[in-house]
């Protein structure tokens, strides 16, 4: 394969990342009452953008929507055909128009006026004629387009869409958007099943959930392990109570002292008082219990320490949960 240049995409990327820093001095007074004005509204935020702004658009309202600001995204020529309906008198409108010279936007602005929507512009063109009138403008102003003739929306969208995301996530954080809420905002995909899914559902439990007694050799716990295809195994005693965990990690370690392994008392090389979770830990955090001790599994016990399962970060991994 004929060697690629790709000065072309690092230029871009660089030029991107530019622009979105550039937009921090735009943090500016404009950008908090921005802030202020869609925390205290009782309605929604409409996002309209014509074009590359409009694609921005919708994510910058789905974002809102995700993290407990009502939002949606309008077209703004076909409100100019009968979706202006869909406003209320207690939503706020947000523009994005780097230009300041779209048709579609110069048509809808006076309308809204007219209806006495409070109006907030994110726009490259702060001066522009087209907006006065409007209540607040956040600048967006970048230096200069990844395009290599300086025309293409690049780095404008992408100035565009994280100062949507500051935007969206200062409001949500004033609103006291907490975790508990985006989990219910997301039931399903990876961010429900982080913020959801319990140890309970994931660990192996019945003939599943390796379990040998203090009394048995290495040799029946090697085939405890290798039966229900997990490398390690809950230890108890007579009263059922977990006692010791051992893994194929021990095993390799141990190997290397004992010489008649296979035939010790598993008392012997077994970790006594071992980690454990409980099922009703969500499974994200007992995810980071194995990632931060670097172990590949981990008993679950009940309130009197009887192991009820065995999570293993591969059952973790296919949830989606790391």
């Amino acid at each position: 394969m004929k060697k690629m240049n790709i000065q072309r995409a690092i230029d871009t990327l660089n030029l991107e990342a530019q622009a979105i820093i550039e937009q921090i001095p735009h943090l500016d007074n404009s950008f908090i009452k921005a802030v202020w004005l869609i925390q205290k509204t009782t309605g929604r935020v409409i996002v309209m953008g014509l074009g590359k702004s409009g694609l921005i658009g919708r994510k910058i309202a789905a974002t809102m929507s995700s993290v407990g600001i009502p939002s949606l995204f309008l077209h703004p020529a076909e409100c100019l055909h009968g979706d202006l309906g869909m406003i209320m008198k207690n939503d706020v409108v947000l523009i994005l128009s780097y230009s300041g010279e779209t048709d579609e936007i110069k048509q809808v602005l006076p309308v809204l006026q007219r209806m006495q929507i409070k109006i907030i512009v994110m726009t490259g063109k702060i001066k522009s004629q087209v907006w006065q009138g409007c209540d607040l403008i956040i600048n967006s102003e970048i230096q200069k387009e990844a395009c290599p003739y300086n025309l293409a929306p690049t780095a404008s969208t992408s100035a565009m869409l994280a100062l949507g995301d500051a935007l969206a996530l200062v409001v949500s954080e004033r609103k006291g958007f907490k975790k508990e809420n985006l989990a219910l905002l997301h039931p399903l995909g990876a961010i429900g099943k982080k913020l959801t899914m319990d140890v309970s559902s994931i660990m192996r439990k019945g003939k599943s959930n390796p379990v040998i007694n203090e009394k048995a050799i290495v040799k029946d716990a090697l085939l405890v392990m290798t039966g229900t295809r997990v490398g390690a195994t809950s230890v108890v005693n007579k009263s059922g109570k977990l006692v010791g965990f051992f893994t194929d990690g021990d095993l390799r370690r141990q190997v290397q002292i004992h010489k008649n392994i296979l035939n010790l008392k598993i008392t012997e090389v077994m970790t006594r008082n071992p980690l454990t979770v409980t099922p009703d830990m969500l499974a994200v955090d007992a995810a980071k219990i194995l990632q931060e001790k670097n172990i590949d599994n981990i008993p679950v016990v009940d309130r009197n320490n009887k192991p009820l399962g065995i999570l293993d970060e591969r059952d973790l991994l296919s949830e989606g949960i790391e």
